[in-house]
């Protein structure tokens, strides 16, 4: 039986949250040691105009991340907290 740290009562629920974040995708270490290094300075040097453009208009590749939690919740006094 799960008990409120904060009440001591017996009457809780445990509830499933979700949280959403928006994450930046980001290149790896083995791509920068092969590709990356390079590769910005040929993409700056040959495709300025276009780079500056996909920069502006395209803008960064995001993801968005889904994390579930359990969280007990008192029907008491209100209390939550992570199970």
């Amino acid at each position: 039986m799960i008990t409120c740290p904060k009440c001591g009562s017996n009457n809780v629920n445990i509830q499933i949250v979700t949280e959403s974040q928006l994450v930046t995708k980001r290149h790896g270490i083995i791509w920068w040691l092969l590709i990356g290094w390079w590769w910005i300075f040929v993409k700056w040097l040959v495709f300025t105009i276009p780079a500056l453009l996909a920069a502006i208009f395209i803008g960064k590749r995001k993801k968005i991340k889904t994390v579930a939690k359990k969280v007990n919740v008192c029907q008491n006094c209100g209390h939550s907290w992570n199970a």
